[in-house]
């Protein structure tokens, strides 16, 4: 997120995935009839879920999917303007806005938090976070696993510095993991149960007592300018969460629309959904002051190269209509 622009648009072509119908956005508000929901999205993600729960059908405007390897490149697009709107995770948007991104957060909901692991192999010597000390950590940078592994550390009386960061997506980070080129890996679900089930993975620690659990919908101020697309945006909000309530209640449903989707095998979508079961809540004090906790972590870690001021980049426009 701190790169120069040119090198951002490189880097954001080289992340995704798979992009459909990637035209420019017009400059002036959308007429109604012509509105295109640009939607960034990470594999089994926010697509599977709204169609496995039956509310993609009749979405009253088009939609555009662009897949991303995580958050962090996500946000690079919303802040370019190549997508409208997309899901990360609780740290992504504060790398995002460190880097005075183009982006606001305008939904949020809450997970468990047993599903942040840091994971080291079946027959690792390590066995309490100190023992980190020293040894290499696979990590997405600006993940949520990064801002996870900031706090286990801080919680144990150890820093970043104290640690080597292998700053790898997470399917490089798998392979490096199972090959033994790293000592341990911070990651999420599914990619904690496909380790745990298929390597053998151990979990040292798990986020409980450290990370928040947050996740955010965040649109780019190009789309939240663009009066067109505001009802756009509100109906993918609305839908989005109710997907997540209809997720809850239907878990081995989703288990296997997810496995279906993904590539996974059955057990091990079904492991991380009954591990998860994320909620829609509300932008509130609470979560702003949260946020700002972890943001100064990095600060104060010398990651982030200021203060950040998560507040600026949040939008509430639409929490009435989420309530």
């Amino acid at each position: 997120m701190k790169k120069p622009p040119n090198r951002g648009l490189l880097g954001l072509l080289a992340a995704i995935l798979l992009t459909t119908g990637c035209s420019t956005a017009a400059s002036t508000d959308t007429a109604a009839g012509d509105v295109v929901l640009k939607v960034g999205d990470q594999k089994g993600g926010a697509k599977a879920l709204l169609t496995a729960a039956g509310l993609l059908d009749d979405f009253p405007h088009k939609l555009e999917w662009s897949t991303f390897t995580s958050g962090p490149p996500l946000l690079e697009a919303a802040s370019a303007g190549a997508i409208d709107i997309g899901g990360v995770g609780n740290t992504p948007p504060i790398f995002a806005a460190a880097a005075n991104a183009k982006i606001a957060a305008i939904g949020a909901s809450k997970g468990q938090v047993e599903a942040d692991a840091i994971l080291v192999p079946e027959n690792s010597p390590l066995r309490k976070v100190t023992d980190l000390k020293g040894k290499n950590i696979a990590v997405a940078k600006g993940s949520s696993a990064h801002g996870q592994v900031l706090l286990t550390l801080r919680a144990n009386g150890l820093s970043t510095k104290d640690v080597t960061l292998n700053f790898l997506q997470p399917s490089d980070a798998y392979g490096a993991f199972t090959q033994g080129k790293v000592d341990a890996w911070a990651v999420w679900d599914p990619y904690t149960a496909q380790a745990q089930q298929e390597a053998k993975a151990r979990v040292l620690t798990t986020g409980e007592g450290k990370s928040n659990g947050y996740g955010f919908q965040v649109a780019g101020r190009k789309a939240l300018d663009d009066k067109g697309k505001n009802p756009a945006l509100k109906e993918y909000l609305i839908r989005y969460y109710k997907a997540q309530k209809w997720a809850d209640t239907h878990r081995e449903e989703w288990a296997k629309a997810w496995a279906a989707e993904t590539g996974l095998k059955y057990e091990v979508a079904l492991a991380a959904v009954n591990r998860n079961g994320d909620l829609p809540v509300k932008i509130d004090d609470t979560l702003i002051r949260s946020e700002q906790e972890l943001a100064d972590a990095f600060t104060e870690e010398k990651t982030l190269p200021g203060k950040v001021d998560f507040g600026k980049f949040v939008d509430t426009r639409f929490q009435g209509d989420l309530a």
